[in-house]
């Protein structure tokens, strides 16, 4: 093992990964040179009042089946064992407690999150933790003084929301990896209430 690994957390509620997820976290790989990367389903966002449509337990488990094949990816549950709300300080914490001391520590997060770093909870705690990778579709994010950001293209068209519909509608959705979609079938998951 290096003696220094570059590790980045990957948090958001994954109802459910799909391509999009996958693809942010492989551009972070590549571009930053990262030994791992973190999926950290949330139980539940203190920014959003919806519930997930699909369980905590096959959330993760979607994540499991979606990066099995990418050596360099891992499902946490840190979050989901924990009551909410959570707040990425703490899992932050949690995690450089649980990582090997010289680990190089990186939060991925969109251009939206980006911006609104600032109303973050203990941000100031986060930013002295962490860097930032900001994945942006076009925007050229800010610098921003006291925060430590790398800025990567993310254009892929996959939308959560858009799938949870296609499948209460009874369709087959795009962007799904066909190990989750099989999940998905097989559970009878985002289906419409009868």
């Amino acid at each position: 093992m290096a003696d220094s690994q570059k590790i980045a957390l990957f948090g958001g509620t994954f109802d459910p990964v799909h391509e999009g997820h996958l693809e942010i976290a492989t551009k972070a790989v590549k571009q930053l040179g990262l030994d791992r990367v973190i999926f950290i389903p949330c139980r539940r966002s203190p920014h959003k009042t919806d519930l997930p449509g699909a369980s905590d337990s096959d959330r993760l488990r979607m994540l499991a089946l979606a990066t099995a094949t990418l050596p360099w990816a891992a499902a946490e549950d840190y979050e989901l064992q924990k009551p909410p709300p959570s707040f990425t300080w703490e899992t932050v914490r949690h995690f450089i407690e649980e990582l090997p001391p010289k680990t190089r520590l990186f939060l991925l997060i969109g251009f939206d999150q980006w911006e609104s770093l600032p109303r973050w909870n203990n941000i100031e705690a986060l930013a002295a933790d962490l860097e930032f990778i900001v994945v942006g579709r076009s925007q050229n994010p800010q610098s921003r003084e006291g925060y430590q950001g790398h800025f990567i293209e993310g254009s892929h068209p996959a939308s959560a929301s858009e799938i949870r519909e296609t499948l209460a509608l009874g369709k087959a959705p795009r962007w799904l990896p066909a190990p989750v979609l099989n999940y998905i079938s097989e559970k009878d998951l985002y289906s419409p209430a009868p």
